[in-house]
């Protein structure tokens, strides 16, 4: 007997977030979510079309992917014609041309030193390949007991199982599998950007006394720490990383998932600090956010080192790595990087994040406010109410997503200004509501 599954049918928005609630889990939430989802019908631009109809400004970048905002014709056209021609094909044995155009645009864009290109589904796996071309790199150097890699704390890397050893253990979101996970090695988290030579030094000289005989790489997010907890530090302390590991024989891993193309004013902010890892991740915005991809770029010097090991070759593979719809959307989408319209956007969104947010510092709800590129925070003194922040930020027209004690926006670098006004307006009406919450406690 033939199944049948259920006709695809128009429910209200309560109905679908009903049904969403009782059987679909969302990240970092449990089941059922505490807060009712919010059904989206629609993407465009700088917009969110929710199913109620009301229209929000995106100022996530739907988690900081999509950087030229929703739906940017460009891509759409690269997708339609993609499909039509490929949608997928296996990566062992084979290739496609989609995989050939976006891997000479990357390398164009990145060091010329950088020139291997190793392609995956998501900024998580590209750190788990990055751990395991260090590792794998050192093994077939001899050196076997070098199977340990070294980070500061306060740093997020992904969800899986390697770039979770290496997110912050204690005050990260992955603390539960401490002693399940494997034990790394951590350095205290760096000094705020805008330390002084002596505070950054000093820093490093303690970093570079956290190495021993079992480590293998340093990685770090670049400029930015991300999801740990949104922190920025000077672009000094990458060169100085850059030395400590040429002096030790480490490899340098840049985890630029969240940084690379545009996000904090620099094209990469490796580049920026005059220095090139020995790999580097990318995803988030590698599509624009259209989908799902990216990339975990290296030197031949250690592709042709790992490859001359015992491995043969690096033991990972993907089922859909390279996916040709994805590297051709991808393909378009450094196009449009490197056009370099971004370049004038994010600066333009930075000077108005700053003067729409600067002056809540001085909320008693409020330990401190950081403004870089297109990046803003609002960091609280205690965690921020959940479903209290969004409903507020809905009222005022804008899509946001606080954790912890952070509020912040990544809008897309089409946003104007007027829309980089909303998002702070909707981020002081959180902070307001926060103190009411702080009031109505004491």
């Amino acid at each position: 007997m033939t199944a049948v599954l259920p006709s695809p049918h128009h429910t209200d928005s309560s109905a679908l977030a009903a049904y969403d609630a009782e059987h679909i889990w969302h990240p970092y939430a449990p089941m059922p979510a505490a807060i009712p989802a919010h059904p989206v019908h629609a993407a465009r631009g700088v917009y969110l079309t929710l199913a109620d109809g009301r229209r929000v400004i995106d100022g996530m970048s739907s988690w900081w992917a999509a950087c030229h905002g929703h739906g940017h014709p460009r891509l759409r056209d690269a997708a339609h014609q993609q499909i039509d021609t490929m949608s997928h094909v296996m990566f062992g044995g084979l290739t496609h041309q989609p995989a050939a155009d976006l891997t000479r645009k990357l390398l164009h864009l990145l060091n010329d030193e950088l020139d291997v290109v190793f392609y995956s589904d998501s900024g998580s796996v590209s750190v788990e390949v990055a751990i395991k071309m260090a590792l794998q790199y050192q093994h077939a150097l001899g050196r076997p007991e070098k199977n340990r890699i070294l980070t500061w704390r306060g740093g997020y890397h992904g969800d899986t199982q390697a770039p979770m050893s290496v997110c912050d253990p204690d005050g990260g979101m992955h603390s539960l599998w401490k002693g399940t996970l494997t034990p790394q090695q951590f350095a205290p988290a760096p000094p705020p950007r805008g330390s002084g030579p002596l505070t950054r030094n000093t820093y490093l000289a303690h970093f570079e006394s956290c190495i021993d005989e079992h480590t293998a790489a340093i990685i770090v997010e670049p400029v930015v720490q991300g999801a740990g907890g949104m922190n920025f530090h000077d672009h000094e302390l990458l060169v100085g990383l850059r030395d400590i590991a040429d002096r030790h024989g480490l490899l340098l891993i840049a985890d630029e998932i969240a940084t690379g193309f545009g996000r904090t004013g620099d094209l990469f902010a490796t580049a920026a600090a005059g220095i090139t890892p020995d790999i580097i991740c990318v995803g988030k915005a590698l599509t624009g956010g259209f989908m799902s991809l990216a990339a975990t770029v290296t030197k031949r010097t250690i592709a042709e080192t790992i490859s001359g090991g015992a491995g043969g070759g690096l033991m990972h593979g993907p089922t859909f790595m390279a996916n040709p719809l994805a590297c051709a959307v991808a393909s378009a989408n450094l196009d449009i990087v490197a056009e370099g319209a971004w370049r004038e956007d994010v600066p333009r969104i930075e000077s108005g994040l700053l003067a729409g947010l600067t002056h809540l510092g001085g909320s008693p709800a409020v330990s401190q406010v950081r403004v870089l590129g297109a990046i803003g925070v609002v960091e609280l003194h205690r965690p921020v109410d959940m479903a209290l922040a969004t409903e507020i930020c809905l009222n005022h027209g804008v899509w946001l997503r606080p954790f912890g004690t952070l509020v912040y926006t990544m809008p897309p670098y089409i946003a104007t200004d007027q829309h980089v006004a909303e998002i702070c307006q909707a981020i002081e009406a959180i902070v307001h509501g926060e103190e009411q919450r702080r009031e109505g406690a004491q």
